[in-house]
């Protein structure tokens, strides 16, 4: 299951989704986001999806990869979904067990939202698998400029930002091992009740908090033996550029929101 977790890491590549600046790759995950929860109807969600099999075809990034970054939350879109199964009365009945029923409407808001969060999911996957963190930082910090008028520091909130999404395969692939070292000396953390798993959870959750804190000592005296002193006169030996090829993406992206709200017009809404 942990090796599942792909968040936070980078997939090298020359795709045009690397190729992007990264300040548009954030601005277009933000429209993304809007893209998939504006949909109303079965078409103006298949655009969505067709927006984003595009996206992840320009990526050249293997569909088995992106599933992996769905995988961990299938537990969670179950629940929401049988939320909606057993929650919505609207359509035609199909099963009634007492007060409990399972209309259409009940399906159909349940693999709707389902869908709708595995596109997202998926989509905001692309952000990470296609960035650097280096040039992640630079495009938040450059994106939070404005926060600066109000005396924020925008580049101490890119930096811890990013060094968090760095940090979880990292602390993923040290839960693996703290786990596998666990279960050497005997520990059982598979069987029995609830109560028995959570207590079974102590022996990993203690160590690998040592081992974090442990690892942010070591990244702070490691950043102030560099002379680290934050963003002020920082130069880049990578500047960030925007290029045409960044400018069609986003006209890309206005042009499916536009066309998924003239849909939902068109077509109605299927949510109740």
């Amino acid at each position: 299951m942990l090796n599942d977790i792909t968040i936070g890491q980078y997939f090298p590549g020359n795709s045009l989704i690397h190729r992007l600046d990264a300040r548009m790759k954030l601005t277009l995950t933000l429209l993304f986001i809007v893209l998939v929860f504006i949909p109303r109807n079965w078409i103006a969600l298949g655009c969505a999806v067709l927006t984003l099999a595009v996206m992840v075809a320009l990526s050249r990034l293997p569909v088995k990869l992106l599933w992996r970054s769905v995988k961990p939350i299938l537990l969670i879109i179950a629940f929401t979904s049988v939320l909606q199964i057993f929650y919505v009365t609207g359509g035609d009945v199909l099963v009634q067990l007492g007060s409990v029923k399972i209309t259409t409407q009940g399906l159909n808001n349940a693999a709707f939202i389902a869908v709708r969060i595995a596109c997202l999911v998926m989509g905001s996957s692309l952000l990470t698998y296609t960035t650097t963190p280096t040039a992640l930082t630079d495009a938040i910090e450059y994106l939070l400029a404005p926060l600066k008028v109000a005396r924020v520091n925008a580049h101490e909130i890119a930096m811890m930002m990013t060094i968090a999404l760095r940090f979880i395969p990292t602390l993923i692939e040290e839960t693996g091992k703290i786990m596998s070292a666990q279960k050497a000396r005997g520990a059982d953390m598979e069987s029995g009740g609830l109560i028995q798993r959570v207590k079974a959870l102590v022996p990993i959750i203690i160590p690998l908090f040592v081992s974090s804190f442990r690892r942010a000592y070591d990244l702070a005296m490691a950043m102030e033996c560099r002379c680290y002193q934050g963003g002020e006169g920082r130069t880049r030996m990578k500047k960030l550029r925007t290029a045409l090829r960044d400018w069609i993406a986003l006209l890309v992206y206005f042009s499916a929101i536009t066309l998924i709200i003239i849909l939902n017009v068109i077509f109605g809404s299927v949510l109740k």
